[in-house]
């Protein structure tokens, strides 16, 4: 793993330019999602290191996973590094806020927005112990 030199002027950058993704952060697709899983797992991360982690997990092949890789960083999704001779990935979005962008998605999409309807679906399906 390459060790990354950064003044207290780019890390204040990152982290701005980190907090616009955020914010207009829409929804990641479920092969979107398995690369960064990948990613928050541990980054940076090299390529190949994700190539293996996607073959292992999804059955993907090398070509896959580099357009993938590609995508995403086109997409701003992730952002690529050169470390020592090897491309070095890392996420652009954080679990947090893709999670509960996927929780509003799925809020929406199935229960019109109620969480009283998500819950009700829940309790109606599973006895509660006396502790929930």
């Amino acid at each position: 793993m390459a060790f990354f030199s950064v003044t207290s002027s780019e890390l204040r950058n990152r982290a701005e330019r980190l907090s616009d993704l955020n914010s207009r952060f829409k929804s990641l697709s479920e092969a979107e999602w398995n690369i960064m899983e990948s990613l928050w797992e541990e980054s940076p991360k090299v390529g190949s290191r994700i190539v293996a982690d996607m073959a292992a997990k999804t059955g993907w092949s090398r070509s896959t996973t580099l357009t993938m890789l590609k995508r995403m960083t086109e997409k701003k999704l992730i952002a690529c590094g050169d470390g020592d001779k090897v491309k070095e990935y890392f996420p652009l979005v954080e679990r947090e806020t893709a999670v509960r962008k996927e929780t509003e998605s799925f809020l929406k999409r199935v229960y019109h927005g109620s969480v009283s309807m998500l819950v009700s679906g829940f309790v109606e399906k599973k006895k509660l112990t006396p502790q929930e």
